[in-house]
């Protein structure tokens, strides 16, 4: 018994561990935002777009690889998705056409793609039900990790007056080597770590329309989707404008206006771990939680706007503040899936989840990248934010409501 508890913490911390480094090959874009639209002649509107390219093909990808996360081995798909992802970041460091960056671009989102649902159909197959809030808890707060990681690596390359493109180069570095130690050492499911056979059985294509039939057929799994998309607008304009609002702010004479950003990607990674408690032992429910944490990320960002000039500490506290509020809720989300849709649909079901998150994402930044271009003003980005948290906040507030999810 002891022996197979300690193997599915293993292979959770293996998939942990692999996606504590993934978004070294996307988050790094809104770090070389101003010196590539510096260097390059590009907009921010366009730089909206090539951010709006990415977000639509991992929004693509995600309908089609949660779908295969179901049928074929995720001990595959991840590894071959960073690979490629790393090959589409060091093709763009060395590019000079702002269409060819956006073509890139727009591949490595559908690379990214790879690796999310796999990692969910991993954790769904060696943990049971009561224990998946806890287990997707910890494998959210991997990703809001790697969050921190890339903002670390991003913040040291940038204060060392690195070229932009080397935020291409490095950071994905770590993905190779994680992404490969996956590959060598993860097994998706109990059955595999005491067989060899690692066979997958053919799917019809009738099996794999009927996967997402059932999916898309429940109303409650549907609604779920748009409090969630709201929830990936705001995360994504953070994590992308973020940088951008405070490298603005004549960052080298005060370097302390660029290191405050890291404790954003830190408040989510705080966040992603508490949130999938907290859904537990406080809220009772997965949807309570969700709208309590929208709701405070509204607030705090509405705050973000007004002290957007305060003392540093004030923002400091308020940035791990959202991070912690608009990310933790992602935990519960997850857990969801399974517990609505059953073992079997996780992979499709976290597909469609993400594909909808981004497809939103995707809306959002070319926006978001106008309003700022004609506003000529960073901060009204948190304008925006709180009021995607707000609406997402009342969404879910009134499905939770509804009587058929009183038990999640």
């Amino acid at each position: 018994m002891m022996k197979k508890i300690d193997e599915k913490y293993k292979m959770l911390f293996i998939t942990m561990f692999c996606y504590l480094f993934f978004y070294t090959g996307r988050h790094n874009f809104g770090w070389a935002t101003k010196a590539m639209s510096e260097d390059l002649g590009i907009s921010y509107s366009y730089i909206g777009w090539i951010s709006f390219s990415m977000l639509i093909g991992y929004s693509i990808g995600q309908f089609i690889n949660g779908n295969l996360a179901d049928h074929f081995s995720p001990r595959l798909m991840v590894p071959i998705g960073a690979y490629l992802s790393i090959a589409c970041n060091i093709g763009i460091s060395f590019a000079y056409s702002a269409p060819v960056i956006l073509v890139l671009w727009f591949f490595n989102g559908l690379f990214q793609s790879m690796a999310w649902a796999p990692g969910g159909k991993i954790i769904t197959n060696w943990f049971e039900s009561k224990e998946q809030n806890k287990a997707f808890g910890l494998y959210t707060m991997a990703a809001g990790l790697s969050s921190v990681v890339t903002f670390l690596i991003s913040i040291v390359l940038t204060s060392f007056d690195m070229e932009w493109r080397m935020l291409f180069r490095v950071p994905v570095l770590f993905l190779l080597v994680s992404s490969t130690i996956f590959l060598i050492f993860i097994k998706p499911s109990p059955s595999e770590s005491t067989s060899k056979k690692t066979d997958s059985p053919k799917r019809t294509f009738a099996e794999l329309k009927s996967s997402y039939a059932e999916v898309l057929g429940n109303f409650t799994f549907v609604r779920l989707c748009i409090s969630f998309g709201l929830e990936s607008m705001a995360r994504y304009g953070l994590i992308f404008w973020v940088p951008v609002h405070f490298l603005g702010k004549n960052w080298k004479e005060d370097p302390s206006f660029l290191w405050v950003t890291f404790l954003l990607p830190l408040g989510m990674a705080i966040g992603a771990v508490s949130f999938g408690q907290l859904a537990v032992s406080v809220f009772k429910n997965n949807f309570r939680s969700i709208t309590f944490g929208m709701l405070v990320c509204s607030i705090i960002s509405f705050s973000l706007y007004t002290f957007t000039s305060s003392n540093i500490i004030v923002i400091a506290f308020l940035l791990i503040a959202c991070g912690f509020f608009v990310y933790g809720p992602q935990a519960n989300f997850w857990a969801l899936c399974p517990q609505i849709l059953g073992k079997q649909k996780t992979g499709t079901a976290m597909g469609i989840m993400n594909m909808f998150g981004y497809l939103c994402a995707a809306l959002i930044e070319p926006i978001l990248g106008s309003v700022i271009s004609f506003s000529k003003n960073t901060s009204i980005l948190f304008i925006v934010i709180g009021v995607l948290c707000l609406a997402a906040s009342i969404n879910t507030w009134f499905l939770r409501e509804a009587k058929n999810v009183e038990n999640y």
